[in-house]
């Protein structure tokens, strides 16, 4: 009963603006909340990797025409945010290939590699961590196939085993502090905030040039979310934004960034916020696809004079007047956006201090 309800309660997004609920003005305590289809995995269309990876822009050589956003990577992300709904999981529940490994109890395929090798020794191995293609996709397990199909997708009830299984968050941690080194980037505490590693120079100017590797962070953010590490998005994903859009170091990154990393982010406020930091930085700023859309007016309508704006405050259809944001807040100030009750929850269930104590920072 519960597939048949959820296939009734959804409809298939037809257009970019149908998959991209950022810039609505409803109250975000309505906001999708992880986990809350019955059902997981994604219908019909590709899987957002094997999408992206035909769908990369060329920032080094953008074309003079009008940019459009990619309604692939928007269905994607919209599946992702919304629990993959419409999806009948294919297997028994009780198998659990994913915890399994991470319980070093069954090695990846087709390597026949364990995790504890790769933790042990694959960090600082960057040709090893750039040239396998196989070991991201259970590193990283999401409920969608990955392009290494001897990888098993998450479901529903093995990702609430994972979430409580100490051991399986501790290593989960450690893989993903390995793929940040791998990238020069540092994990700083339990938050979840990063910042530059002492390698960034070398590894962004790889980043920059290995464009591939935007398929496996997507990936990874991802995976971050389905495993109880929302929080932990919003900072890399601004992090990897101010270095694209700011200081230059990962310019071939900033469409990756705004048409699949931002989009990751489950929470509208965190969403709006890490965009409006986006458009104050972005070149050239017509060019920046990805904000509110603008209000029409119907014929014969005036725009309103009764009430004096300030400098600070812009118009109507400005970043900062987005209903319900703190009339204070600093446009991309993602750390106080505010979140919907449901992800302070989920966020509870999780507690990531007992154990992030055994992870090297």
């Amino acid at each position: 009963m519960g597939n048949l309800m959820g296939g009734l309660r959804y409809k298939e997004p037809s257009t970019v603006e149908e998959c991209d609920s950022t810039w609505e003005t409803d109250s975000e305590s309505e906001e999708q909340p992880q986990g809350a289809e019955e059902d997981s995995g994604i219908s019909d269309s590709p899987s957002g990797e094997q999408m992206d990876s035909f769908q990369q822009f060329d920032d080094t050589a953008e074309s003079s025409t009008k940019m459009k956003r990619s309604f692939y990577a928007a269905k994607d992300l919209y599946k992702y945010r919304h629990s993959y709904p419409n999806y009948k999981e294919p297997r028994q529940p009780n198998e659990y290939r994913n915890l399994r490994f991470y319980l070093n109890k069954i090695p990846l395929v087709p390597d026949g590699i364990y995790i504890e090798e790769i933790l042990t020794k694959w960090k600082g191995d960057y040709d090893k961590l750039e040239h396998n293609h196989t070991y991201i996709q259970w590193l990283f397990p999401l409920r969608e196939q990955g392009l290494n199909f001897y990888a098993q997708e998450l479901t529903q009830d093995e990702i609430k085993e994972f979430q409580n299984t100490r051991e399986a968050k501790r290593r989960f941690l450690l893989a993903y502090t390995i793929m940040l080194d791998f990238f020069g980037i540092k994990l700083l505490d339990k938050n979840g905030n990063v910042t530059r590693a002492g390698n960034w120079q070398d590894r962004f100017q790889h980043l920059n040039e290995s464009q591939h590797n935007y398929l496996r962070i997507t990936r990874i953010l991802k995976s971050l979310g389905e495993l109880g590490f929302e929080s932990f998005k919003p900072p890399l994903v601004h992090l990897l934004l101010q270095e694209a859009l700011v200081k230059g170091t990962l310019p071939n990154m900033r469409h990756s960034a705004l048409e699949y990393f931002v989009y990751t982010v489950r929470a509208h406020g965190q969403r709006r916020a890490l965009l409006r930091f986006a458009q104050r930085h972005y070149q050239p700023p017509e060019n920046f696809i990805w904000g509110p859309p603008k209000k029409r007016r119907l014929p014969g309508e005036h725009r309103s004079t009764s009430k004096a704006r300030s400098p600070n405050q812009g118009s109507p259809n400005s970043p900062r007047a987005e209903k319900g944001e703190p009339e204070g807040m600093e446009a991309g100030d993602w750390r106080t956006a505010k979140l919907p009750r449901t992800f302070l929850e989920s966020r509870e269930l999780v507690d990531i201090e007992e154990y992030i104590e055994t992870v090297p920072l």
